[in-house]
């Protein structure tokens, strides 16, 4: 099971890496998912089935559709590609790359700290959703309301006129 998490961790960070990197949207779109599957997987790993499942579903299911469908509308083309190589030149990268330093080293650090024997708790579909529908109803509702806008947003900018 360690082999798995190493590997699903490899496979997740390079396939973000090649998300940053791609400058085919679509292409880009398909290394997330990959990316997000990945995460699921360590999830699954480390002993969180229910939250593995959740990011499959939701996040590399439902929502990157959701961004395909954004982003078929949109019809981005050969433009926004020789725009994106733009921005990807070597001196782009050293602000990225000092942030990503700094914290790289505040994940070494806290991952220094952690004390490995303790067991995390079970926790069922009955208490996520208890809690989804119950205090934090309200930040769900908003969430789903923030993305109805960003849809409708992207369907505005995308209307020819």
């Amino acid at each position: 099971m360690i082999a798995l998490f190493y590997i699903a961790a490899i496979i997740a960070v390079i396939a973000t890496v090649a998300v940053i990197l791609q400058t085919n949207i679509v292409h880009g779109l398909l290394y997330l998912i990959l990316s997000l599957l990945a995460v699921a997987v360590i999830f699954y790993v480390l002993g969180a089935p229910f939250a593995a499942v959740l990011e499959a579903i939701v996040y590399a299911g439902a929502i990157m559709v959701l961004f395909l469908f954004v982003i078929m509308m949109l019809n981005l083309g050969q433009h926004t590609r020789d725009q994106e190589r733009k921005w990807l030149t070597p001196r782009g990268w050293i602000a990225p790359s000092i942030m990503s330093a700094i914290l790289l080293g505040q994940l070494v650090n806290v991952m220094r700290q952690i004390d490995y024997d303790i067991v995390p708790a079970q926790v069922g579909v009955m208490e996520v959703s208890a809690l989804l529908f119950g205090p934090y109803v309200l930040a769900v509702e908003l969430a789903s309301i923030l993305l109805l806008a960003g849809l409708v947003a992207a369907y505005h900018l995308a209307k020819t006129k």
